[in-house]
C-alpha cells in the first residue's frame, strides 16, 4: 500500500501519544482521532485537551469523533443487558469491532488514510494477531472480534515494545513528561468505581434474594443477583457453611444465585457463537483463553452450524457465560466467540 497516511487513536494517555510520534518519527503522514464515546463530559474535555497539546507537539492534526449514541446502542445498552440476563459482559471487544476499529476505519476512508494505528500493546503481520512483546500489557484477548479483512491497514507500534519503554520514552522528552507519569485509564473507560455503581442508575441492583445449593435448597440470601458474577465466593450468606462457598449460576429470572464448593466450579467444555476466526478449519487442537487474565488451555474445537463445540483439556474454573473464548496457537490469535454453554 503506497498509501502513507496513517489516522492514529490518540486517547490523551501516554501510548496513543507515544504511537503517534513513533510513526511521525517513521515518516508515516499522521493525523489523529479523539472518539467521543461514553457520556461523560468533564471526561472528554479534559482528555481531548490532552490529545490536542500532544498533537499539536508532535505536528499533527487532530479531529474529535462523537460516536456516544453508537457507542450507547452497541456498547453501552449491551453491557446493562448483559448484567440484568445474569451474564457477565465483555464491553471492550465489542467496542472494539464496532468502534476503535469500526468507525475509525471509515473514518479514515472518509480523509484517506490507508492505515489506521492505535496505542494497543499487539502485533500483527495484516493476516493474523500475535500477542505482544510485554506479556503484562498484551491486549490481544480483547481484539479477537475485530474483522479479519481490516488487518492488513492496522499498524500497532507498541507491540514490540514494554510499557516501561513507553514511559521512559515520553519522561525523556520535556513536552511529554506529564504524560509518562499521568493515572493509567480503568480496564472499562465508562466503570468510574464499580459496575454496580453504575448499573443502579438503569436498573434495580438491590434486589435480596435466596440463595440455592446444587441441590435446589434455600441456603441463605444475597443482596441482588447483579451483584455476583461466576466464581464470587462473599457477599452472600451460607447457613452453617464451614468450608467457603462460590457462585455457581445466576437465575436472573428468579433473582436467585446457586453456590457450591470450588470443584463445581469446574468447567470441561464450552460452546460459543458469534464466531470471528482466522482460519477456515472446521476442526483443529489449539489453546484457549477463556477470561483476559488467564492462561491459555489445551482445548480441541469442532465448528458446526456457526458455534464452535470447545472440548477443554484440563479443567478452568469460573467460567462465565457472555465472556469471549479466545484461540491461540502459541502466540498467534486465531480467532474466538463467545460463551453461550458451559
Amino acid at each position: 500500500m503506497k498509501n502513507k497516511k496513517v489516522l492514529v487513536g490518540m486517547s490523551g494517555g501516554v501510548d496513543s501519544t507515544v504511537t503517534a510520534l513513533l510513526l511521525k518519527n517513521e515518516g508515516y503522514e499522521v493525523e489523529g482521532l479523539y472518539m467521543k464515546l461514553h457520556y461523560k463530559p468533564l471526561y472528554h474535555e479534559t482528555n481531548i485537551a490532552r490529545a490536542q497539546r500532544a498533537a499539536d507537539f508532535i505536528g499533527v492534526k487532530l479531529h474529535v469523533l462523537d460516536l456516544q449514541e453508537i457507542f450507547d446502542q452497541k456498547v453501552f445498552q449491551p453491557f446493562i443487558n448483559t448484567y440484568a440476563e445474569g451474564k457477565t459482559p465483555n464491553p471492550c471487544a465489542l467496542c472494539n469491532r464496532s468502534l476503535k476499529f469500526g468507525e475509525m476505519v471509515k473514518f479514515a476512508d472518509k480523509i484517506g488514510a490507508g492505515f489506521v494505528a492505535t496505542g494497543h500493546y499487539i502485533k500483527t503481520d495484516g493476516a493474523f494477531f500475535y500477542q505482544a512483546e510485554d506479556d503484562t500489557k498484551d491486549q490481544s484477548y480483547f481484539l479477537f472480534y475485530v474483522q479479519k479483512d481490516i488487518l492488513p491497514r492496522l499498524l500497532f507500534p507498541l507491540g514490540e515494545k514494554k510499557k516501561s519503554e513507553i514511559k521512559e520514552l515520553a519522561a525523556s522528552i520535556k513536552e511529554l513528561e506529564s504524560f509518562a507519569t499521568q493515572k493509567e485509564s480503568s480496564e472499562i473507560c465508562f466503570v468510574e468505581t464499580t459496575y454496580t455503581d453504575l448499573l443502579k442508575d438503569f436498573v434495580e441492583v438491590d434486589n435480596a434474594g435466596k440463595v440455592l445449593d446444587l441441590e435446589g435448597n434455600v441456603v441463605g440470601e444475597h443482596k441482588g443477583y447483579m451483584h455476583y458474577t461466576i466464581g464470587k465466593r462473599r457477599g452472600f450468606s451460607v447457613r452453617g457453611a464451614h468450608d467457603p462457598h462460590y457462585v455457581v449460576s445466576i437465575d436472573a429470572k428468579k433473582n436467585q444465585i446457586i453456590v457450591g464448593k470450588k470443584e463445581d466450579l469446574a468447567c470441561t467444555s464450552v460452546v460459543l457463537n458469534e464466531l470471528n476466526l482466522f482460519l477456515s478449519q472446521k476442526e483443529f487442537d489449539t489453546t484457549v483463553k477463556l477470561r483476559y487474565r488467564t492462561k491459555a488451555v489445551p482445548c480441541h474445537v469442532i465448528i458446526k452450524d456457526d458455534k464452535a463445540y470447545v472440548t477443554l483439556k484440563e479443567s478452568v474454573f469460573g467460567v462465565a457465560i457472555g465472556q469471549a473464548a479466545v484461540f491461540y496457537d502459541e502466540d498467534k490469535l486465531i480467532g474466538g466467540g463467545w460463551i453461550v454453554e458451559n
